[in-house]
Order: C-alpha cells, then structure tokens, then sequence
C-alpha cells in the first residue's frame, strides 16, 4: 500500500491534481495568520488606549491631602498590630473566613456533581449518531439557565440574600456556592464530554441505561479531575469569602472594613498579613493535590470554560494515594468543623419571614423599569465599566508581561540549569522574592486596593481601574510565570549556547514560544475583570458597582433588574469577544 499523499507535500516533484493540469508550484508564504495576530495585537493596543483615555478625562482630581493619609498607610507596615486581644480577633475571623470558604465550595461542589451529569452532552449522544431534539433543547435550556448565575457576582448574590435573610452564615454561603456551583457544573458537564466514550457505548450495548452507563464509565474516569477541581475552587472561594465580609458577611473582610473605617492602619495589615497566609496555605494545598494527580492548575477563578484542569496523563483515582485520601478526609471534616463554628441553620430558607422577603424581593424585579434606573446614566455607567474592566486587565498585562515574564524565565533558566553547589538555594530565594509580591497582590481583595487607592485620588472609575490591575496583576503573574515554566527548555539552552543574553533568549525565545499563551490568559483575566468592576464600583470607584449599589440601598428592585441585564449582557459580550479572539489567536 503506498504511502498517503498527505506524507509527502504536493510540490514541482509531486502534485495531487489531476492529470491534464500543470502542478501548481508553491512558493513560501507568511507565516498563516500572522498578519491576523498583528491587527489583533494592534486592535487590543487601541482599545486599552482608549480605555486610558476615557478613565483618564472622566477621573476626579488627585487628592493632594490623602498623600499623608497614604503615608501612613503604608508606614503600619513597619508596625502592625500584634497584641494578643487583637490577634485573637485575627484569629475569629480568619477561622469565619475559612468555613464560609469551605462551606462555600462544598455547595458548589454539590450543585455540580448534580446538574454537570444532566447538562453533559455525552449522556444522550453515546451510541447514537445525533440526540433526540427534545434532549438537544434541554441541554441548551440547562446551559442558558447556568448563565445567569454565573454572571452575576458573588457579591451582588449576597447583597440580595442580605435582603432576605439578614445577616445570617447562609447569606455568604450561598452567594458562594450558587455561582460557583453553576461553574462548578458547566467544568464537569465539560470533563464528561471530553472523556472518552467507548466504555459507555460498550454498557449500553451489553443493555445497561444511559444514566447507569454514564456513572459507571464516564464518571470514574474524570474522578481526578473534579477533585482537582474542587481543591481549586477552595482556593478560589477564600478570596471570595474574604470580599464578602466587606459587605457585612463577617470575616476577616469585615474587620478589613471596620479598621479601614477608624483609620487603623496597623490593623490592617495584620488582617492582610492573615489573608496572604490563607491564600498561601491554600494555594500550597491545592496546588500540591494536582501534583498527586498530574493535573495542570486551571486559568482563572471565574473563567467557566476554562476553568476546567488539563490532565497531563490519566488522572488516578484519588484512592490510590494516601495524600489524596488524607486530603479528602481533612477536608470533610473541615467542613463539619465549619458549620458547627458559623452555627449554619438551613431551617432560616423557609421561615414565614424569609418566603415573604423573598417574594418581595423577586416581584420587586418585574417589570423592569429602564426609567427608573436611569437611561442615560446607565448607558454612561456600562461604558465606564467597560473601560475600567480593560484599562486594569490591559495594565495588569502589560505590567505582568514586561516585570514578571523576564524574571521568571531568568530564574527558571538558572534553576534549570546544571546545577553546583548552592544553586538550588538561590534559585528557591529567587523564585519566592518574585512570588511574594504576586501573592500580596492577588490575595488582598479589589475592594482593598480601591480603599486604598481612594486615600490619593478621588471617587472615580479610575481607582477602580487601578485596584482591578493590581489585583489581576497578582493573579497574571503566576499565571505568566507558570507559563515559561512549562515551556520546552531545549531551544532557550540552545540560545544560551550561542551566546545570547539573558534579554535575548526572553526576547527571542520565551516571548515567541508563550506569547499565544500570554494573550489568552490576558483575555481571560479581561473576562474576569469585568465582573469585578462591580466589586470596586460598590466601594465607590465608579461604574456600574456605585449605580446598582444606590439602588439596592433605597430596595428599587425594578432598577436593579435592568442594572443586572446591562452587566449581563456586558459579561457575554466580553465573554464571546474574549473566546473569538483566542480562537484567532490558535
């Protein structure tokens, strides 16, 4: 059997057309989609400039004042506050923290593993050559009504259940894991379509049901993954956890805002000091539990369609590894621990009092009223919230791309190089000075960051823009970092071997080989971006954040309806304008 023409290129010596046809003889062309990726590049250029520009003329005036207020700021991080009454409150509220975290993700975890089975496309499409139309609608419905959840913010969830349910545990417990759940679902819906379906084809031919034959087959082989997953969403939902204590959940966010209120500098950096403990053991926690299971950490926190983890290799069951199951079990009784300490009662969902709220609450949603919430405001506020949701994610890029990627391929380089004595230990100490700040950042809320940045300059969506890119550029970092770490080597050595600088092979060899894998991540953290906008804007940095925070405050419901339509309709927009380009971009 001779070869397939595919092998072989057609060229003057060999041709795939017909016999009768002159060959067509190929010449060298540009590199396919180049050209693309240049105007791509230029376009995001141009947006990010012009968002500058739209914060920049629509910012208030610098508040010349706040420069000592800022001083003293960063002066109580020479001296935090380290008594023991103080550190016992510290201790409280990071412990209020934890639980709702855990508790969060535990939700989130069951909503998931419930609903990602029925929206996975594998379920009614094995063994058959198309799914039934009434399954094909289903699963579109199931997805479209995941949408919604996952659009809106965790904090605007609790602001709504705030207004049912008072300041109850289960208000920062649900508006954790009822958006995270929806994500939680739509990555394990994700994990079963991309499992292989042989084995289930093969029980449904041996007469088994679909769902049996999709929980026997599909389920255990992405078993790895999920619990990978799920380690991962912990670490996500501390942070969330942490920014729902500033809107009255308790936690360490709480009594950020308290001391941030009386002006007590020294202890905020101490409730800083414990959110970048936690966010550190976290991060160690998880990270260590995909290493066990040789599982690339995922993107983003928010990113549903990404959020999912890359197996290298077969993912193990996590029974087969004594960490994996101490993990699990530490776990489980983490959050049993968590909610005998926030004293949860599920009763208070269907109290007389919570049913009437809640009745109140939705029926004040319809009809939405545009007038009331303002036309042209509204409409100024969404193209407030879109240029800050660039400017900070294209800022947080840039400042990633230029400070963190050189630094981290310097140091992987050494690391990875052969080793001598001592070299071990300077590349740990590098590699942890360059982490350091990015866990400061991205373990400090944006909400944090627009306090602080509204010392120096006035209420304004340019602070917001500015906490979005300190925030994003703690998060970006790792992500750039991890990124030239997983790169192949061979090619930066071989750079080295000619006699290139250090400048040459970042310039030369990590920039060309990552740079498709920077930009998504860039366009992800965008993504994320713009629901954070409603964070910052809560705290008065501008957009659609101060406007829905106005109009939850007098309980204008019908306003707030349309408020959320417009920030829906922002998140889609990005989320398709984000998946477009990146798929140029491949």
């Amino acid at each position: 059997m001779s070869a397939p023409s595919a092998a072989v290129p057609p060229g003057p010596e060999r041709s795939t057309v017909p016999s009768g046809r002159a060959p067509a003889v190929r010449t060298p062309t540009a590199r396919p989609g180049r050209g693309r990726r240049r105007w791509l590049g230029a376009a995001a250029v141009l947006a990010v400039v012009t968002a500058a520009l739209g914060v920049w003329l629509a910012a208030g005036q610098v508040n010349t004042g706040g420069a000592a207020l800022a001083g003293r700021f960063l002066s109580g991080a020479l001296d935090p506050r380290l008594d023991v009454p103080f550190l016992e409150t510290v201790a409280r509220a990071a412990l209020t923290t934890v639980a709702y975290a855990v508790l969060g993700t535990a939700l989130a975890l069951l909503i998931g593993l419930t609903l990602g089975p029925l929206l996975a496309q594998a379920g009614h499409q094995a063994g058959r050559r198309r799914a039934p139309r009434s399954a094909r609608a289903g699963w579109l419905l199931g997805r479209a009504a995941l949408a919604v959840p996952r659009g809106v913010h965790e904090v605007v969830w609790a602001l709504l259940l705030l207004a049912i349910l008072g300041l109850d545990p289960l208000v920062a417990i649900l508006a954790i894991g009822v958006p995270y759940g929806a994500v939680t679902a739509k990555v394990v819906a994700d994990l079963l379509d991309e499992a292989p379906r042989a084995p289930m084809e093969a029980l449904l031919a041996a007469g088994a049901s679909r769902p049996k034959a999709l929980l026997s087959s599909l389920v255990p082989a992405v078993c790895g993954d999920v619990v990978a997953y799920g380690f991962y969403r912990l670490e996500c939902s501390l942070r969330a956890a942490a920014i729902l204590g500033i809107v009255g959940a308790g936690g360490l966010g709480f009594e950020l805002a308290l001391s941030f209120q009386a002006l007590r500098y020294d202890e905020m950096w101490t409730l800083i000091g414990a959110l970048v403990v936690l966010s550190a053991a976290a991060e160690a926690w998880s990270d260590g539990v995909r290493r066990h299971l040789g599982v690339r950490r995922p993107r983003s926190c928010m990113r549903a369609t990404a959020d999912g983890p890359t197996a290298r290799a077969a993912s193990p069951r996590p029974g087969r590894d004594p960490v994996l199951m101490g993990s699990a079990v530490v776990a489980a009784a983490l959050a049993v621990v968590s909610a005998w300490w926030v004293g949860v009662d599920p009763s208070t969902l269907w109290t007389e009092r919570a049913r009437a709220l809640a009745a109140d609450v939705l029926g004040g949603f319809w009809p939405p009223d545009v007038t009331a919430a303002g036309g042209a405001e509204l409409l100024g506020d969404a193209a407030a919230t879109l240029a800050m949701s660039i400017l900070g994610a294209g800022l947080a890029f840039v400042l990633a791309l230029v400070g963190v990627v050189p630094a981290a391929a310097t140091t992987h380089l050494r690391a990875s190089a052969t080793p001598r004595r001592g070299s071990a230990w300077t590349a740990a100490v590098q590699r942890a000075a360059l982490r350091a700040p990015l866990l400061l950042l991205r373990a400090v809320p944006p909400p944090v960051w627009a306090f602080v940045l509204l010392l120096v300059v006035f209420p304004g969506i340019l602070p917001g823009a500015l906490a979005l890119a300190a925030y994003n550029l703690g998060v970006l970092g790792r992500l750039l970092a991890e990124a030239v770490e997983e790169l192949d080597q061979g090619p930066l050595r071989a750079l080295e071997a000619l006699g290139a600088s250090r400048a040459q092979v970042v310039l030369h060899g990590v920039l060309p080989a990552a740079l498709t894998r920077f930009a998504a991540h860039g366009l992800e953290r965008w993504e994320t971006a713009i629901r954070d906008t409603v964070v910052v804007g809560l705290v008065g940095a501008g957009g659609l954040g101060v406007l829905l925070d106005g109009q939850l405050a007098r309980f204008a419901f019908d306003a707030v309806a349309v408020t959320l339509l417009v920030l829906l309709a922002l998140t889609f927009l990005v989320d398709v304008a984000g998946a477009r380009l990146r798929a140029a971009l491949r």
